[in-house]
């Protein structure tokens, strides 16, 4: 059997710590905060290292676009409504700081009960144990009034649901983010896989015009896809539908003969998935666009972002 030995450490090589290449900079380091400061200095006082580097680099991104007057889309995922975000989304697009929304089928629930009664998200455990979580009349009937002026129409779900909020004149339609697309005349489009909404329960359910309409929205947002040359493309906690989307969009716009490789891809969420990693911030980014992921709670990191934006608009409008 062989034996071994400590190996003998007298040969060792070592070089000079001042020339060897260190990734942290002591010039990258944070600074601590004082009393009295304003929000603008809170971001330059973080450390330019990792995430917070990045997400210094995200709030540039975003700026340039805005004056640019490039595409901003956010794809956003119905968590963002359930923790109480549509007010920042809705302010973004009255600044036109962002130009196009997609969201999935949950969002739509969600956004529609905000704007019928101020409220939403049921209790699914307490519902589901006697088969009655979904089954709430309202939320149903006004889609499904929805999705058929949709087919009637023929125009996106997106904006059909939006134009009723309005024409129907709900009592909370100013927290409404479909409301507000068709307000200010930004595309909402609305990516709905079947049999994932509650309203997919409901007798007055319509899957044809449903599938007609989502479809619409579909090009639409290809639309969207194809002018991103140069913006930024923001995923906000949509595991799975919507990177999906995206990634069908954005080969359907090349092969379309569309250049869409120089853009911002982010995905922000609380943890990390691979789809978004995969379909959003990597694949698609590497002929010249740059991809980051931002880590944390919605509810703190999507404001800080929003915040971080309209300060360095207002400061570059300053000078």
């Amino acid at each position: 059997m062989k034996s071994f030995k400590p190996i003998e450490l007298d040969k060792l090589r070592t070089y000079s710590l001042k020339g060897r290449t260190s990734k942290v900079n002591h010039h990258d380091f944070s600074r601590p905060w004082r009393p009295g400061g304003a929000f603008n200095e809170f971001i330059e006082r973080l450390p330019r290292i990792l995430a917070a580097k990045d997400f210094s680099l995200i709030v540039s991104d975003i700026v340039r676009a805005y004056q640019e007057r490039k595409t901003v889309a956010l794809a956003m995922g119905a968590h963002v409504i359930k923790v109480g975000l549509t007010p920042v989304v809705i302010d973004l697009m009255e600044q036109k700081v962002i130009t196009a929304i997609a969201m999935n089928g949950a969002g739509i629930i969600h956004d529609t009960e905000i704007a019928l009664i101020g409220q939403t998200s049921e209790d699914v455990e307490k519902g589901l144990d006697h088969g009655e979580f979904g089954m709430a009349k309202e939320t149903a009937a006004f889609l499904n009034e929805a999705i058929r002026k949709a087919g009637n129409d023929r125009t996106g779900l997106g904006r059909a649901i939006g134009q009723n909020i309005i024409e129907r004149e709900l009592p909370f339609q100013q927290n409404s983010i479909l409301a507000a697309g068709a307000r200010l005349d930004i595309p909402v489009t609305v990516h709905v896989a079947i049999g994932t909404d509650i309203i997919h329960m409901h007798p007055g359910f319509d899957p044809y015009l449903t599938g007609a309409a989502t479809h619409r929205d579909f090009r639409i947002f290809s639309s969207v896809v194809a002018s991103l040359e140069g913006g930024v493309y923001l995923n906000v906690g949509s595991a799975v539908v919507l990177p999906e989307v995206f990634l069908k969009a954005l080969t359907l716009v090349r092969n379309m003969g569309h250049e869409v490789y120089r853009f911002t891809a982010v995905n922000m969420d609380f943890i990390r998935h691979y789809r978004p990693i995969t379909n959003v911030v990597d694949r698609p980014t590497v002929r010249g666009g740059k991809g980051y992921n931002i880590t944390g709670h919605h509810e703190i990191m999507f404001p800080l972002l929003a915040a971080a934006v309209i300060e360095e608009i207002n400061r570059l409008n300053e000078k």
